[in-house]
């Protein structure tokens, strides 16, 4: 239960990304690629190891950033997810704003393929919301950002040291749900902070009732070791268990997707449903799609009409073979296939090679001069 820093990547003196964007990986799924677009973060939550774990912000320059986007493309990559602790605070430390990196990567964003945001937290995002919205609207960019909130008691958060109120996070839904129409927030809720009180608790209650957010993560409050909030006296277990399930069936009281039920969407196909009997695509609200098993649809954008809608899913039928279409990318990797590292390899290949060859050769020097050693011996 301890983290020690070994050293961290700098340059002139400052913290910069974690490992190169440029090094060859296997996806796990050959159509998404994942970058991180930095590493730790400006906060210091109460709860939170981030900062013992990963230290300061540390940005990533936009070109590297968009370099690895434009070789995830050329490798038949059709959709991209940027992850950070917090997006939001993407280049504070290097003079470079979110939408900024954000234009850079639209610009190599091939037709029919889409890019989706992580995970921000309401501070930093505010002073970009206006570009946020328009980005957000893009084509292909999914209308799609998770939002924590942790809790709506303005107190609570402040024992957090979140660094807004309740009021900055309904500005920045509202906001973003009037300037992009049907727009997807996903939020975070912890049940059971140490000093949250049952009318704390309320209010976070409230705040799910009235946005019914289609996606919420509910969690208890763990005590990290090392961290401030792990010092405050707890909140009892089994009031706790309450509290967290009080909030779940609320949560799943409501449906946010039966309103689309008819809806004629395009959808971009990706992967293959748990149990095997669909394919998964989304929406350009990012809400999961679920369409027939039909291997003429995978990587491909599709256009669906939703016949049935459930709390986690909609569920498309296909309209014609003429609304199939190929994002404007070649075919994808093979499962397993290293990406990136085509260069490497042959090297190495070529070097491996090389050094059979002359193994090869000396093995044949030293049979050709033991086998006249053994004639010389033979004639004395």
């Amino acid at each position: 239960h301890s983290v020690r820093l070994y050293g961290q990547k700098k340059l002139e003196g400052k913290k910069v990304g974690g490992a190169a964007l440029s090094l060859p990986k296997i996806r796990k799924n050959p159509l998404i690629e994942i970058i991180a677009i930095n590493t730790g973060c400006l906060n210091q939550c109460t709860y939170c190891k981030t900062k013992h774990a990963r230290g300061e912000l540390g940005s990533y320059p936009p070109d590297e950033i968009v370099a690895r986007a434009k070789q995830s493309f050329e490798e038949g990559v059709i959709e991209i997810w940027l992850t950070s602790e917090d997006l939001g605070a993407y280049g504070h430390d290097i003079g470079v704003t979110l939408p900024q990196l954000l234009w850079k990567l639209v610009e190599v964003i091939p037709e029919g393929a889409r890019m989706r945001l992580g995970m921000t937290n309401p501070p930093y995002i505010l002073e970009h919301l206006e570009e946020m919205a328009k980005i957000l609207r893009h084509p292909r960019v999914y209308s799609f950002l998770h939002v924590p909130v942790q809790s709506a008691s303005d107190s609570v958060l402040m024992d957090m040291k979140r660094e807004y109120c309740q009021a900055d996070f309904r500005h920045v839904t509202d906001f973003l749900k009037e300037r992009v129409p049907g727009v997807t927030i996903a939020t975070d809720v912890i049940c059971g902070f140490p000093t949250e009180t049952e009318d704390d608790f309320e209010e976070t209650m409230k705040l799910v009732e009235e946005y019914k957010f289609p996606s919420l993560f509910i969690n208890q409050f763990f005590p990290r070791p090392g961290t401030p909030a792990a010092k405050m006296p707890r909140i009892p277990a089994q009031l706790v268990k309450q509290r967290t399930k009080k909030i779940s069936e609320l949560f799943h009281s409501y449906r946010p997707y039966d309103h689309k039920m008819s809806e004629i969407q395009q959808v971009l196909v990706t992967e293959t449903s748990h149990d095997q009997q669909y394919y998964v695509g989304h929406n350009k609200f990012y809400d999961q799609v679920l369409v027939p098993k039909n291997e003429n649809l995978m990587g491909k954008m599709v256009t669906v009409r939703i016949v049935e809608t459930g709390k986690h899913f909609l569920k498309g039928q296909l309209l014609s073979d003429k609304g199939i279409v190929q994002p404007d990318v070649p075919l994808p990797l093979k499962k397993g296939q290293v990406s990136g590292a085509s260069g490497l390899v042959q090297i190495e290949n070529n070097s491996n090679h090389n050094i059979f060859m002359a193994v090869s050769l000396f093995a044949v020097l030293i049979a050709i001069v033991w086998r006249f050693y053994s004639l010389f011996l033979g004639t004395t």
